[in-house]
């Protein structure tokens, strides 16, 4: 699941969209991931600070579609998730999340 893309906005920056396998075992689906940077290299580098090392955008087979670009418009993070969309289920789609949400540890049980 490595499909992802970008699209060049009109002020020069640029949304990163990229599908990546969920960082939680338990989680059979992946998640859709989407980054607002002056460029492609620096939403990447964004995401490789965040921890998610070995993130790479190879074509562009998966660019964000227009509602997403406006998502990540309005998120004052400019960084954003959700689990990726199925095809085979067409329901009302997931809300968008703070990276922070995914990236945080589930607390330890006593």
């Amino acid at each position: 699941m490595a499909a992802g893309g970008f699209c060049k906005l009109p002020n020069g920056t640029v949304v990163v969209a990229l599908n990546l396998p969920s960082p939680t075992v338990d989680a059979a689906t992946g998640v859709r991931v989407l980054v607002l940077a002056q460029n492609r290299a620096r939403a990447l580098t964004r995401l490789r600070n965040l921890g998610l090392r070995a993130v790479y955008l190879r074509g562009n087979a998966a660019p964000p579609t227009p509602d997403e670009i406006t998502a990540v418009l309005h998120h004052p993070d400019g960084l954003i998730w959700r689990t990726a969309p199925d095809n085979a289920v067409a329901s009302v789609p997931e809300l968008w999340r703070p990276i922070r949400s995914l990236l945080r540890r589930p607390a330890a049980q006593p």
